[in-house]
């Protein structure tokens, strides 16, 4: 018998969490932060951030509890990072287009 956490048909919301933090972690690598230059490898942290993304929306539940609210905050949380990684991924590329002009 699998973990829950490794089971990808059980509703999780720590594996949700962990996918999309990780993918955050590696785009923060993979960008080198402060730098930032321009990588394509920067779309596997996003799709995978996106995959955590709808883990932790399975997680809703129809009637409104506290666990339903800290599933909102996570949610936030996960469009948050899958918005720095986008930045991190589009964000060399303008400053190319822009500074060509």
């Amino acid at each position: 018998m699998k973990h829950p956490l490794l089971n990808p048909r059980t509703h999780s919301l720590l594996r949700g969490n962990l996918l999309v933090l990780s993918s955050l972690a590696v785009a923060l690598l993979l960008s080198d932060f402060p730098h930032n230059h321009a990588t394509p490898l920067l779309i596997f942290p996003a799709l995978f951030a996106v995959v955590g993304t709808a883990d932790t929306v399975r997680c809703m539940q129809r009637r409104w509890s506290f666990y339903h609210a800290g599933v909102i905050l996570c949610i936030y949380m996960d469009l948050m990072a899958l918005c720095m990684i986008l930045f991190f991924l589009l964000y060399p590329y303008a400053r190319w287009i822009a500074s060509s002009q």
